[in-house]
Order: structure tokens, then sequence, then C-alpha cells
């Protein structure tokens, strides 16, 4: 079955200076992936040519077959939903009606269809965002924002979810939360879930594999415990470090220190 993205010799650059150069990726639905990498690598530039938010990109970034800056965007955003680090709103908007912003792709006119309506309930109820459903978006805490942007995401009922730090401001219980809900809709229904973190641990937790960023480059790639190798992370995060498995099998990496500094490896 042909993936859902392709990437091949995909180029980004700011200011004359290269940010990105993918020699080849591909993605394909029901797949958790994790992009990680230090600050600066690349991560958030990918997910925004992903998501159609930097058409000045050079190479391909096709999705279905087609180039991410030749599809019309209504229909490019029923499939493809992208989550930010932050959003910031100047209008009072509750967080209902940002919930409904997410069904925008749908509307065809200046009133909701009782579908949009149940989307934004489902949706809401998922996130565990509706008790504040009619405060003022601003008022909200970051955590609580974050929650609320997800549920906008998941009323859109995209096929890709395009994650920028999802657990951004969220305290455990609901970055667990979070997780679980990411982890479900790329099993039970074919959601590709592509998430950049920091979170190293909780991506091998939850992720199907893993894209290891450098610079702008793919330095890994593979299964967690393939691309979270010990020299991976020395020479990407110039951390020394030892890889454990934990008694239900899953991955848990014990930093040492600063690579040099005597940490066991």
């Amino acid at each position: 079955m042909r993936p859902l993205y392709e990437l091949s010799r995909l180029g980004m650059c700011y200011d004359g200076a290269a940010v990105l150069d993918v020699e080849g990726l591909e993605f394909a639905a029901g797949e958790m992936i994790s992009v990680v990498g230090p600050n600066g690598a690349g991560k958030s530039t990918l997910l925004g040519v992903m998501a159609g938010l930097k058409p000045g990109y050079t190479g391909s970034c096709r999705f279905e077959g087609r180039e991410v800056r030749d599809w019309p965007r209504r229909l490019f955003a029923r499939a493809v939903s992208f989550v930010p680090q932050t959003l910031r709103l100047e209008f009072p908007f509750t967080a209902e009606q940002v919930v409904m912003m997410g069904r925008t792709p749908y509307c065809d006119g200046l009133f909701e269809a009782p579908e949009d309506q149940q989307a934004v309930e489902r949706a809401m109820a998922t996130t565990d965002t509706l008790e504040f459903r009619q405060r003022d978006f601003r008022s909200l805490s970051g955590g609580e924002r974050q929650r609320v942007v997800l549920a906008a995401a998941l009323a859109q009922e995209p096929r890709v979810l395009l994650l920028d730090e999802p657990a951004t401001f969220l305290d455990v219980k609901h970055q667990l939360a979070i997780h679980d809900i990411l982890r479900e809709l790329s099993r039970a229904e074919g959601v590709l879930v592509v998430a950049a973190t920091h979170d190293l641990n909780q991506a091998a937790a939850y992720s199907d594999r893993m894209v290891v960023l450098d610079h702008g480059k793919v330095v890994a790639e593979g299964a967690p415990a393939e691309a979270l190798r010990p020299d991976v992370l020395e020479k990407v995060f110039g951390v020394a470090a030892r890889v454990e498995r934990m008694d239900g099998g899953e991955l848990w990496i014990r930093f040492g220190g600063a690579a040099g500094k005597g940490a066991q490896t």
C-alpha cells in the first residue's frame, strides 16, 4: 500500500541558510511517529512543510501522490490537521468556539450543521475540556489551551495529525491521556500521527517509529530501539546514555550527563 507521505530531497532555507535537508522519508496510515532532535534541528520546519504551511520548500513533499503545495486548501484541510506548540487569539472566543473552528473545512454556510456540533462534543469529551467549554480561551491555563487546540484538531476528523510538542504545558495526567488518545487514533482508526517532541522516553514508550534530526538531516530512523542507540544520543544530543528495557518491554533511557564526563553508556 502506498504511503500517505513521500518526502524526497526535501529542503528549506531561511535567509539563505539551510535548515532542512531530508534525503527521503515515508509515513504510512496508522503509524505513530515521533520526530526528535535538539533545538534548531528542523523538527518544526519539517512539520510545517508537511502541514502545507511552508510552500517554499525544494525537492518533493507528496501527500497521497500529490505535492502538498498543489493540493486545494479546503480538501487538504479535511485530511491533514496541524496542532501548533502555542496558539494566541486576540478575540474573546470561548473554548467551544475554538474547537468549532476545526470544522471550518466542512462548513458551507454561516451556521453549523448537527454533525459539526456532534464532532465538537466528541472531541471535547475525548480531551477532557467540556467543563470549561464556555470560558474565554484567553483565560485558560497553558495546559487547558493545549487540550482545546487538540480538540479542535480532533473535531476536524483528519486522516493525519501533525503535532508540535503536543505535551507542552500539560501535567503528567494529561500528558499520558493525550498520548493514549493519539495511540488509539493511530491503531484503531488508522490515523497517521507525527509528533515533534523533546521527551525521548515518552516518545520511545508510545511510538512505532522515530525520526532523529540534527541540523536538518535525518541521522537515525526506525523503531525506538534502533533510532535511540547510545551512539546516536551522544552524537546528536551530546550526552552519554544507557538504553534499558523495563519489565514491560518498554525502553528507558538513563542519562549520565554530558558526553566525556564519565557517564555510563
